[in-house]
Parts: C-alpha cells; sequence; structure tokens
C-alpha cells in the first residue's frame, strides 16, 4: 500500500510540476508541441505494453486480454463523443479571441476533458500494482507521470490566453493531477476485492492507453507540418522506458 500511495502522489505531483512549469511559457510553437507529445506518446505506449499488456497476459489467457484492450478502447471511445479532443486545447484560433468568454468556457471543458481522460491513467497505475510485479508497477506509474509533466505545462496556457488568473488557473489545472491521484486508489482496491479480474483490468487500462494515444496524441503531433521531429520524439520516448524497465 507504502508503493500505491506514492505512485499515486508521483504521478499526481507530476502534472501539478508541469501545471507550475507552464507559467514560465506563455506560447509553445507547434515544433515544441509535437515534440513533447510525440514524447510522451512514446512513454504512454510502453509504460502500456511493458507494465499493462504483457503482464495480463501472464494472468489470463489470449482472448481475455484482446476482450480487456477493445473494452478499453470503446470505453475511451465513448468518452472521446462526450467531451473534447486534445486539437482544441493546441489550436491556434485561441490567440484570436482572447477576451472571447466562449473560449473561456470551452476551455474549462477541455480541462474537464483532461481530468477524465486522466481517470484511466490513474487506473491504469493502481491496476498494476495488483500483479505483485514492482517493476512492471513502477514502469506504468514512471512512464505515466513522465508523461503528465508536458501534458501540465499544455494544460495552463489556453486558461493564461483566455485571461484567466494564474491562481484560478493553477488550481483548475492541478485538479487534474488530484483526480489521478484518487483514480490511482480507485484502481488498486478494485484489484484488492477482487484479484480474479486481474488480468482483463491490466488489459482494459492498458487498451485505454493505447486508444488515448493512437486517436489523440500522435494525430495531433503530425498534424503541423513536423512529423519526423514527433516520430523521433515518439521513439525516444518509448526507448527511455525501455530502458527503465531492462535497469528495473
Amino acid at each position: 500500500m507504502e508503493y500505491v500511495i506514492y505512485s499515486a502522489l508521483g504521478i499526481g505531483g507530476a502534472t501539478i510540476l508541469g501545471v507550475f512549469l507552464g507559467f514560465f511559457f506563455k506560447s509553445i510553437s507547434h515544433a515544441m508541441q509535437d515534440m513533447i507529445l510525440g514524447f510522451a506518446s512514446g512513454i504512454m505506449l510502453a509504460a502500456a505494453i511493458l507494465g499493462l499488456i504483457l503482464p495480463s497476459l501472464e494472468f489470463g489467457n489470449l482472448w481475455l486480454v484482446v476482450s480487456g484492450i477493445f473494452a478499453g478502447a470503446f470505453l475511451l471511445n465513448i468518452i472521446d463523443r462526450l467531451t473534447p479532443h486534445i486539437h482544441h486545447l493546441t489550436g491556434d484560433d485561441q490567440e484570436k479571441h482572447q477576451n472571447n468568454s466562449d473560449l473561456m468556457n470551452k476551455t474549462l471543458l477541455f480541462v474537464i476533458a483532461i481530468a477524465i481522460h486522466n481517470i484511466p491513467e490513474g487506473i491504469a497505475t493502481g491496476v498494476s500494482f495488483g500483479t505483485g510485479n514492482l517493476t512492471d508497477a513502477f514502469t506504468v506509474a514512471i512512464g505515466i507521470a513522465l508523461q503528465n509533466i508536458p501534458e501540465g505545462m499544455i494544460v495552463v496556457i489556453p486558461l493564461l490566453v483566455s485571461c484567466m488568473s494564474k491562481k484560478r488557473t493553477f488550481i483548475i489545472s492541478a485538479f487534474t493531477g488530484i483526480v489521478e491521484i484518487l483514480a490511482t486508489f480507485l484502481g488498486y482496491f478494485a484489484i484488492s476485492i477482487s484479484t480474479a479480474i486481474l488480468p482483463f483490468l491490466l488489459a482494459l487500462a492498458g487498451g485505454t492507453m493505447l486508444y488515448i494515444i493512437s486517436d489523440e496524441m500522435i494525430p495531433e503531433t503530425h498534424d503541423h507540418g513536423h512529423e519526423q521531429l514527433a516520430t523521433y520524439a515518439i521513439l525516444t520516448g518509448f526507448c527511455l522506458m525501455l530502458i527503465i524497465e531492462t535497469l528495473l
């Protein structure tokens, strides 16, 4: 339980750290955005495969794992139909309507969407501790924490652009990290209640992460003419997690 607490605080704290760093950047170029998102995508991809999907195969049969992956993807598909996509966060039209109250509403809606998307990430961290393999669990936790830092940075920018105060921006942005902390405990206690569903939940958590990477993150990195930069950033993030997994 002690490690779960540390991991929950770590992934939530990483988001808050990113929020703090975001105040030093009033704007981030598309090239930098694509590189950051690409790096985060590679990290999440490695964490999903190495820390969730492969361990799920050790505890359950192949078809249970496959069904869990698709269940996770369908879950995020439903969420995506109800919330904005990541391009609303990094779109160019924000600078053209700085005093538009509609922009403020859309931005706050996106922050809520980020918080919702963070729920399966937190659950994935909590569920990963159910395997009893701390290496796999820490791989997931480290992967999610590393990608939460740039995510926290990017969340801050549209709030500042919409003329929100720095204090309120910090509180609202930090909320997305707090949600992830709570979701981590939710995932852990779900496994504590019934280890029989461990393989399915591991695969489901992996499926949600794969969906986010494929549907949200990678398409965004390939939409501004910096595809090659983003691709190498993805490879860098993936290999970094591969190195961490091997050394641990």
